[in-house]
């Protein structure tokens, strides 16, 4: 459809939307849209084709028009197909195009399994078909199709089970009547055992075929060039090696070309002045890894090669043909430049050769560069055709791996006399989010061709990640507009509260967000709403005919203070328009787009009336001091901490939005509030870094003071560093002088623990002489000695610091004057305490552990110099707090000394001491645990029998008894001889008690 018929059409729908920050009482918008203007130059990206292939096979990897059926044909080199015992062999698919986007069905090139042939009446497979990414190079020539397998593999020689992938294409011409099998690399000839040719591939304008095999020649590469009827000529099934008339290839040349990978990439064009096409490949690791693109001469049978372009890059796609004359465009998508921080960064570039003249290219200035890392941005670059009508032509350029989720980007680059426009006319994104294989949108691009027949070109992007391939068309109407914006007042006084809020209906329909640019979190409270709607946002469509010009107000009103907090930021007023996507579409599907270089977002604010004098700026002046209850911290403590801060608003203006912030370190966590008021505070975490916010005001008014407790505890303090600290600063949102100085408060990280060491005895007395006891000098068993006494030991870190190496010490009496006092028995440890003697103990076989004595004796006037004592030394390893090392020391005492010499008042004195010597941290403590660093446990000997041990014999008793029944006999005989027992009356007889009875009545 010609230009002049859909501009003759009614003029279309336009959409308008407003987006708005929050205003008091009134805004006044004014939008005007002006008269359409026709051009072609942007893709219809709302409404592709999108086709679909095979799931995981690869669809997409390789695209191309195939024209003469005016369809698509699609490579899938993972697909499996019909062909016996071959995997994952691949296919290509063709695609009818239709706007209801019929289904894609595979092209059957070859429907043979692996071959094998007659060698010495035995069979030998010769060729290998299974994962030969067949597929994987797709091109269209008039009436015939090129794809190719650049992994195919065949044996080379018969006697060694060997293949090499020398690579295979297949022809169909006729429109599918006819294939037959072109491997120019299937010779047999050194070298060219790992060609994969067809690994690139074009055609020329005459229908030669044209590919790459960058494995040839120990990867020196090669490119090998033969005319279709040639190919087609030569071809007799059954045969692996077929010599093509007038096929030429380049040929092998020095080593020092090895690993050069020449054929990567094959692109075709006019470079001589001859008017025959020449042929250019790059060279991607070419002059020592910079890379290279050499153009190959027909004339000299490829003897001929231009060394003359060289790029820092790895991979190389090639393009032609952007202005009048063939000029040459060269991708580099590992192209690396430094980044902000001085690292190298991979992102891609585009070389832009302009032919001045014949064998002349002058590169074009400025280079196009990718903007995002990795995004190999020059991966694939595939000529438009003139799209704006300015007479130069048109390029797109993928960037597979860009955008978000690196879904892959697509970009539209004009052309004009200088080369290409720095900036794209047009970016598409993939649709499809990154999985485990990217979606690789836009590893693949054919353009040029007008598909539908509608007089413009289109566009075909492989995504074979997602096995899918999207044909966009070209929109032929560009709409040209203009809008302005208004917004009164430009200062809003927050106390003018002159707005009538009220539910009534309008005819508009504009789409506003108010608070557009606002940075505060996400779902933040809008600060105005449209007055007759309430809400944040409105919409409305209208018709704009030619010439025409649309105006429009509308109220909005800021919200109750208490509802947000932004109080200094502008708001902004953001009105957007665009075309209603419910136009009407031509015969083609294809709907008007509004001109892509048309500013269609206006943007303009106003601010909130301050209490900050006649230029609405505050300027508070803040300040700072912190105090806290200690200055300490202690290892493996959970060091409680109260810190006091005071904050102060000594400036002209009110602190907007004033918070405290504290930067809490690593090693402490916050408990809460010191004391009950309203400040409120909240904790969060952002990059890594933990702090702390509480609300100082909204605004702090000039003249505030404020003191408040904080409250922490630091339980995770460490020894690598001697301080830990915490920052505090007051900040605001007010454009000047916002923020307070940060005061940092610093704890001196402090090792410090409490030590005791205590000890007992078991019993607290030791009585002689010993019940039951005899002297013996055969000693059988320990008791034989005499009686037993344990000491007990314990050294407590009650901490808060552990402590690692303490060395414990006991002394105890052994000998005086070559008399026995105490015999060591045995001794048991609890904890990490180790012990060793300077004696032998345990003369009787007893078990033998480490003990240490040494003491004096108490209560004679022998010195310790003549007393022989016994030590036990111990290290005492890691304690940490609350733990204890205890030390069991069991002896006897020996009786028989003390019996025959008679000893009374003797005291066994054992000494205990410890001294720390090592604590575990890389901070030395400033002074090592004292504590109770001696103790002395004592055993006096007493020379009377307990209770129990002086009891009475039997007999004695029994005779006592006797003698005590005795003495009572004889006591009562003797009394009853006095008449002790007799009985008397003493007032006489009856008669007298009777006369007696009145008269003692009566005294009664």
């Amino acid at each position: 459809m010609g230009l002049e018929r859909f501009c003759a059409k009614t003029p279309g729908m336009v959409t308008l939307a407003l987006h708005a920050r929050s205003l008091l009482c009134i805004i006044g918008l004014l939008s005007s849209v002006s008269q359409p203007v026709c051009e072609a130059f942007n893709l219809d990206v709302e409404n592709p084709a999108v086709y679909s292939g095979p799931h995981g096979s690869y669809f997409g990897y390789a695209v191309d028009f195939y024209l003469a059926d005016a369809s698509v044909v699609i490579g899938a080199p993972k697909a499996n197909t019909r062909q016996v015992d071959v995997t994952e062999g691949g296919s290509v698919f063709y695609c009818p195009w239709s706007l209801s986007q019929s289904d894609c069905h595979s092209i059957e090139f070859d429907a043979e399994g692996d071959r094998n042939a007659l060698l010495n009446d035995t069979k030998h497979q010769v060729d290998f078909k299974s994962h030969q990414w067949f597929g994987a190079t797709v091109r269209s020539h008039g009436d015939t199709i090129l794809a190719c397998a650049p992994l195919y593999s065949w044996r080379t020689e018969k006697d060694i089970p060997r293949s090499d992938a020398t690579g295979t294409c297949y022809l169909s011409v006729h429109n599918f009547t006819k294939f037959v099998e072109y491997a120019p690399c299937r010779t047999g000839s050194f070298g060219q055992g790992y060609c994969q040719g067809g690994f690139s591939a074009d055609f020329t304008t005459d229908g030669k075929v044209v590919l790459g095999g960058p494995g040839s020649y120990f990867w020196q590469g090669q490119v090998i060039s033969a005319a279709k009827e040639n190919i087609i000529k030569a071809y007799y099934p059954g045969y692996f090696m077929q010599s093509v008339d007038g096929q030429m290839q380049t040929k092998q040349v020095k080593a020092e070309h090895d690993d050069s990978y020449q054929g990567y990439s094959v692109a075709v064009g006019e470079f001589s002045g001859d008017q025959v096409e020449d042929f250019v490949a790059g060279v991607p690791k070419g002059l020592m890894l910079y890379g290279s693109v050499r153009k190959l001469n027909h004339h000299s049978h490829f003897g001929f090669h231009c060394d003359a372009l060289r790029f820092r890059a790895l991979g190389f796609k090639l393009g032609t043909d952007i202005g009048k004359m063939v000029d040459l465009l060269v991708g580099a998508p590992m192209f690396m430049m430094r980044g902000s921080g001085g690292r190298l960064e991979e992102m891609g570039r585009v070389y832009v050769y302009l032919q001045q003249g014949p064998l002349n290219l002058e590169l074009s200035e400025p280079h196009l560069t990718g903007t995002q890392v990795f995004g190999r941005f020059g991966s694939t670059i595939a000529p438009l055709g003139d799209l704006n009508q300015d007479g130069f032509n048109d390029v797109a350029i993928s960037a597979p791996f860009g955008g978000d989720d690196h879904q892959g980007l697509v970009y539209i680059f004009n052309g004009y006399s200088g080369g290409l426009r720095e900036k794209p006319s047009q970016v598409i994104a993939g649709q499809w989010a990154a999985g485990t294989i990217p979606a690789s949108f836009g590893f693949s691009l054919r353009g040029a061709q007008d598909l539908d027949m509608n007089g413009y070109p289109d566009l075909i992007v492989g995504a074979f990640g997602v096995d899918k391939a999207i044909l966009y068309r070209y929109v032929i109407l560009t709409f040209n507009t203009s809008a302005s914006l208004t917004v009164s007042p430009g200062m809003i006084n927050p106390e003018e509260k002159n707005c009538m809020i009220v539910n009534g209906n309008t005819n508009f329909q504009v789409e506003v967000l108010l608070d557009s640019r606002d940075h505060k979190k996400k779902g933040a409270v809008k600060r105005a709403l449209f007055l007759d709607s309430q809400q944040p946002s409105l919409h409305k469509s209208v018709r704009v005919r030619h010439g025409e010009r649309v105006c429009d107000h509308k109220k909005i009103y800021l919200r109750d203070e208490k509802d947000f907090k932004d109080k200094l930021s502008p708001i902004y007023v953001a009105f957007n328009y665009s075309l209603d996507p419910k136009a009407a579409a031509d015969s083609h599907g294809l709907r008007p787009i509004l001109n892509y270089q048309t500013t269609n977002v206006i943007e303009q604010k106003a601010q909130i009336l301050l209490d900050c004098g006649e230029d609405n700026i505050c300027v508070p002046d803040l300040k700072l001091a912190v105090v806290g209850d200690r200055k300490e911290v202690y290892l493996g403590d959970d060091n409680s901490l109260t810190l006091t801060f005071n904050a102060r608003n000594e400036g002209e203006g009110g602190a907007y939005e004033a918070e405290l912030y504290v930067v809490l370190p690593p090693e402490a966590d916050y408990i809460g509030i010191a004391r009950n008021n309203e400040l409120t505070c909240s904790y969060d975490t952002e990059n890594q870094t933990r702090y702390l916010s509480c609300e100082l005001g909204n605004p702090m008014k000039s003249g505030t003071s404020l003191m408040e407790g904080l409250r922490f505890t630091v339980p995770r303090v460490k020894d690598t560093h001697k301080t830990i600290q915490f920052d505090l600063q007051i900040r605001s949102k007010n454009e000047n002088n916002s923020h307070s100085e940060i005061v940092s408060y610093k704890l001196e990280v402090v090792v410090q623990a409490e030590v005791i060491l205590q000890g007992v005895s078991r019993p607290d007395k030791v009585f002689f002489p010993p019940a039951n006891w005899q002297v013996t000098k055969n000693y059988g068993t320990e008791q034989d000695i005499g009686p037993g006494v344990e000491h007990i030991y314990e050294l407590v870190n009650n901490g808060p610091s552990r402590i690692s190496h303490t060395l414990l010490t006991l002394h105890c009496p052994l000998n005086v004057q070559s008399n026995h006092l105490l015999y060591p028995v045995e001794f048991s440890t609890v904890g990490p305490i180790n012990c060793t003697s300077d004696h032998k103990i345990n003369s009787l076989s007893l078990k033998v552990s480490h003990t240490c004595t040494t003491a004096h004796l108490s209560g004679s006037n022998k010195s310790c110099s003549n007393v022989e004592c016994w030590k036990l030394q111990c290290t005492v390893g890691l304690l940490e707090r609350g733990t204890t090392a205890i030390l069991k020391v069991r002896s006897r005492v020996w009786a028989e000394t003390f019996i025959e010499r008679a000893y009374k008042q003797y005291v066994l004195e054992c000494l205990a001491r410890y001294s720390v010597e090592k604590m575990p941290y890389a901070i030395l403590p400033k002074h090592y645990p004292s504590g109770h660093k001696k103790v002395f446990v004592l055993t006096p000997v007493v020379w009377n029998k307990p209770d129990i041990e002086n009891s009475v014999p039997l007999w004695i008793i029994i005779l006592a008894v006797l003698v005590g029944l005795l003495l009572l006999a004889l006591l009562i005989y003797i009394l009853y001889k006095f008449g002790f027992f007799k009985r008397s009356v003493p007032y006489g007889t009856a008669m007298e008690k009777a006369q007696l009875k009145p008269q003692a009545a009566s005294e009664a």
